[in-house]
C-alpha cells in the first residue's frame, strides 16, 4: 500500500513541477529536471545527510523513467491538469504524508536520534519543494504561512512514538497517514497558517 502510494505521489509531484516549470516557459529538459528536484530531491537530501546510499533513484533508476514521463505527459495536458488544482492539492497532501513515513523509516533504519528520525521524515516531505520554489525564484510554499512542514513533523512524531509503543508497523502506517492526510486537508480548507513574522523597518519611523 506505502509503495503504491509512494508511486502515485512521485507522478503527481512531478506533474505539479512541470506545470510550474512550464509557468517560467522552460524548455522540456528544464521542465523533466525541475520535475525530478521536487519529486526525488526530498529523499536524495535525506540519504546525503544520513549517508544512505545508493540513493533511491540509483538503486532504482525506474523511477528517474516514471518522474521524467508524467512531466512530459503534462506538458500537451497542461491545461487539463491545470484545472484539477483540488485532486493535485490531495495527491500533494498523500504524498508529504507518505514521503515522510518512508523518511522516518530510512532515519530508523541508519540508527539516528529520534529527532534527527522526525527530521528526516520532514526533510524527505518538504525539501523537494523547496528546491523547486528556490530553482523556480519563488519564496519556498512551506515559509509562507502554510501548515506544511507542521503536518510532516506531526505525522513523523505518531509514526516513530507509536512504533516505539510497540504497535504493529502496518497500524502506525495507515494511522499516520490518514492523521497526516486529514490535518492537511482541513489546513486547505479552513486556510490555517502558522504565525508569520512581520518586521518592516518603515513602519518603526
Amino acid at each position: 500500500m506505502l509503495l503504491i502510494a509512494f508511486y502515485i505521489a512521485i507522478a503527481a509531484e512531478a506533474m505539479t513541477a512541470a506545470l510550474a516549470a512550464g509557468r517560467r516557459n522552460m524548455d522540456w529538459f528544464g521542465v523533466c529536471l525541475i520535475a525530478c528536484v521536487t519529486a526525488l530531491g526530498g529523499g536524495t537530501l535525506r540519504d546525503i545527510l544520513l549517508d544512505h546510499y545508493p540513493l533511491v533513484w540509483v538503486e532504482n533508476p525506474y523511477l528517474l523513467l516514471l518522474v521524467c514521463g508524467a512531466a512530459l505527459l503534462t506538458i500537451p495536458l497542461a491545461r487539463l491538469v491545470d484545472r484539477l488544482k483540488w485532486p493535485f492539492l490531495l495527491l500533494d497532501a498523500l504524498g508529504l504524508v507518505v514521503f515522510t513515513v518512508i523518511g522516518c523509516n530510512i532515519g530508523m533504519e541508519a540508527g539516528v536520534h529520534p529527532i534527527i528520525v522526525i527530521v528526516a521524515g520532514m526533510v524527505t516531505g518538504t525539501a523537494g519543494g523547496i528546491l523547486r520554489d528556490v530553482l523556480c525564484n519563488d519564496i519556498p510554499l512551506i515559509f509562507r504561512g502554510e501548515l506544511y512542514a507542521t503536518v510532516s513533523m506531526i505525522t513523523g512524531t505518531i509514526y516513530f512514538l507509536g512504533l516505539t509503543a510497540g504497535l504493529p508497523d502496518n497500524l502506525m502506517i495507515l494511522a499516520s497517514v490518514i492523521i497526516g492526510f486529514t490535518l492537511r486537508f482541513l489546513a486547505l480548507v479552513f486556510n490555517w497558517e502558522m504565525p508569520k513574522f512581520v518586521y518592516d523597518r518603515e513602519m518603526r519611523k
